[in-house]
């Protein structure tokens, strides 16, 4: 057999066994999901896991990696100039955000595994924070800094960006109690475009109109 087609066979298993491992990590988690469980889901011999990924922790370490490039793939941020608005910034930004984490009511094994190590955080969650939601935090930042028009002290900054994010995951982790509050005939006006569109505006007039300055003065 070829190097390639060694190659391609080796990507294969390889991809068979992530695939397999991550709705297994995302419905019982890193502690409680076995090694044998995996192997006979993606149907490979137990010597496969430790040949390609040494041991568990790093299978599940590559499966949040694999989880957050489909996602990225999935639904990338857009590309934008150093001449697009930053209302417009964030208008994207919300909407890729809400895609990512609400669009389907039943979440995909990739969403929920990455959920779950934020609200379990494990060992992992450093390596996520640093490598995913870090870049996406920043350049929320950089937008908040934008329509603020004015430097802020960095906890202030940091503080507007959770109010974004917060904003978007409500739909995500209050979906089942918020249905019971809406009436059945407006269900259609809270699809994850109307939302998005909501929460930009929202997010967008109290950023730009904010008295932030006379916040951070009148701190002690």
């Amino acid at each position: 057999m070829s190097e390639v087609k060694l190659r391609m066979s080796s990507d294969k298993t390889k991809h068979k066994i992530l695939m397999a491992a991550g709705p297994i990590f995302a419905e019982k988690g890193m502690q409680h999901a076995t090694i044998r469980e995996i192997c006979a889901a993606a149907e490979v011999n137990l010597a496969s896991v430790n040949y390609y990924f040494t041991d568990k922790a790093t299978l599940y370490l590559e499966t949040v990696h694999f989880a957050r490039a489909s996602q990225n793939m999935k639904f990338p941020f857009p590309d934008w100039d150093s001449h697009t608005p930053a209302e417009y910034r964030l208008r994207g930004f919300v909407k890729t955000l809400l895609q990512r984490i609400v669009a389907l009511r039943e979440a995909p094994w990739q969403v929920r595994l990455l959920m779950n190590e934020v609200l379990q955080p494990t060992e992992t969650c450093q390596v996520i924070v640093r490598d995913y939601f870090q870049p996406i935090f920043d350049r929320l930042l950089a937008i908040i800094d934008e329509l603020t028009g004015e430097p802020l002290p960095n906890d202030l900054r940091i503080k507007l960006g959770f109010g974004v994010i917060a904003h978007c995951l409500f739909y995500r982790y209050s979906n089942s109690v918020a249905s019971f509050m809406i009436a059945p005939d407006e269900q259609e006006y809270f699809n994850w475009d109307q939302l998005a569109s909501y929460i930009s505006e929202f997010c967008i007039a109290a950023i730009r109109h904010g008295n932030w300055s006379e916040l951070a003065a009148g701190r002690t």
